[in-house]
């Protein structure tokens, strides 16, 4: 086994070993312990079947499950239910999303609740060390099952859909009569999108702190608001963790502060950005279940020899923990915007208006105000729960819908258009603390994060175009969430 390789046994899967596959194209390997979970699973469904109804195997689904499925027509039952569920419409998803999905169904499959044939499990990990991936369309899925999604790639382990990628997919494998059911019943792929959300956002999140601490050098803010006293008397866990990290930054003041009080994107901070590190924190709990839980209906309890039948799929606690991200994402990216207005008003930098240089009536940054409010416009629209509305499905049988397929992909445009809101800032800061002439202190990590970014952002002050600056600012983001 490789250093590289990410072992898979259904219990211990982590949100970065999912972006290791998904974005890394990290080799999976199962482990024996997770594939022994799953043959009992099976055996114990091939059992259960001859003794009583299993919902999906011998019965139809939905509003279906009065209709007995004949003996001799189990398997046909199966590949039509792939057949007439793989009926995803719009564009087809990023590989890197399928991907993602791929790892936690197989994943999944090892907990060993789905009864689903082993030889699956290793065709998904042939598909995934391969980089082969199948053709899946973006809408389908409502919250109770990504059903479309993995009915398509039912069909692709089949033969029938084709795989797209570098290489050609596994070989087609036949399938049992309840393994289709067994396969597609889970929220893998809207899963595998929040823990890609999930790790975007804890990233632009720590970014996020040595932008705003070049901001705050910028315009001479004061420390006091992020003195340790201060948020030990109200230790909510995000607030606490946000001044610490301004404070690591910035090190000890070499300045006086030019105000008593800042205005609230400087002193209100922590308070207001410290819950959406909360928010993230929660998504990380949440993505750590969800990716390591046998959540098929029914259950396939090999312990007890019993299947269970419950409503396990439904991902409300996904859905709510997303939505509740994005709108925390919403106030950092305010308080973006809110210091890059300070940084373009002469009363908080003693500079020209605008950061302007050169002839009188140069513009200099002014552009970019109104590209980060553009950005967070979007951010603000994707903010709406994605739970407001509700879907009444299968003759009024499934009646509550979590959209929380919706949600995950609300959170990932939303983290695009932050990212830019948080570029514009950067150019912004960088280039103010070149026309004061104001480099952090030495030794202190917000050094390190400036000469970081002055050394790749353009030190042009004359009137020109700045897209590249921000897309090249939106790149260093990610090396400032490593410091």
């Amino acid at each position: 086994m490789a250093s590289r390789d990410v072992v898979l046994d259904g219990r211990s899967l982590t949100g970065d070993q999912v972006i290791q596959v998904a974005r890394g194209r990290a080799p999976v390997v199962i482990d024996d312990a997770g594939r022994h979970a799953a043959e009992a699973a099976w055996s114990t469904a091939e059992r259960l079947v001859t003794r009583g109804p299993v919902y999906g195997r011998t019965t139809g689904v939905g509003a279906n499950r009065v209709e007995a499925v004949g003996t001799g027509d189990r398997e046909g039952h199966g590949v039509r239910l792939l057949r007439s569920h793989a009926g995803g419409v719009g564009d087809l998803l990023a590989e890197e999303e399928v991907r993602a999905m791929l790892v936690v169904r197989l994943n999944q499959l090892l907990a060993g609740g789905a009864g689903l044939r082993p030889g699956v499990a290793d065709a998904l990990a042939d598909a995934l060390n391969s980089g082969s991936y199948p053709a899946v369309h973006e809408f389908g899925a409502i919250g109770t099952g990504d059903l479309t999604a993995l009915s398509e790639t039912g069909l692709a382990l089949l033969g029938e859909l084709p795989w797209l990628g570098p290489l050609p997919g596994p070989e087609p494998i036949g399938l049992d009569s309840g393994d289709a059911l067994a396969l597609i019943s889970s929220n893998a792929l809207t899963i595998g999108i929040a823990a890609l959300a999930w790790h975007e956002a804890r990233r632009l999140l720590e970014a996020t702190h040595a932008v705003a601490a070049l901001s705050f050098l910028a315009v001479d803010g004061s420390p006091e608001a992020y003195a340790e006293r201060v948020h030990a008397s109200r230790p909510h866990a995000g607030q606490v963790e946000a001044a610490a990290r301004m404070r690591a930054l910035l090190g000890a003041p070499t300045r006086p502060p030019a105000r008593l009080q800042d205005p609230f994107g400087f002193r209100c901070f922590p308070q207001i950005h410290g819950p959406a590190l909360d928010a993230a924190a929660q998504l990380s709990t949440v993505v750590g279940v969800e990716i390591n839980a046998a959540a098929e209906n029914p259950l396939i309890s090999a312990e007890d020899d019993t299947a269970y039948h419950h409503g396990g799929f439904h991902c409300a606690y996904l859905r709510h923990t997303l939505d509740g991200l994005r709108l925390a994402l919403l106030d950092t990216a305010h308080l973006s915007t809110a210091r890059l207005a300070a940084l373009l008003d002469p009363r908080f930098t003693g500079l020209r208006p605008f950061l302007a240089h050169g002839e009188s009536g140069s513009s200099g940054v002014m552009i970019l105000e109104y590209s980060a409010n553009s950005a967070l416009a979007e951010v603000r629209a994707l903010a709406a729960p994605a739970g407001l509305g509700n879907a009444v499905v299968s003759r009024g049988l499934e009646e509550h819908s979590s959209f929380a397929f919706q949600s995950a992909r609300q959170s990932l445009r939303s983290l695009t258009a932050l990212r830019l809101v948080l570029a514009c800032e950067l150019v912004t800061a960088v280039r103010a603390l070149r026309q004061r002439d104001v480099v952090p202190s030495a030794a202190t990590t917000l050094r390190t994060a400036y000469d970081l970014a002055a050394g790749k952002l353009s030190a042009e002050m004359s009137d020109r175009r700045l897209s590249a600056d921000v897309e090249l600012a939106a790149t260093l983001l990610e090396d400032l969430a490593g410091l």
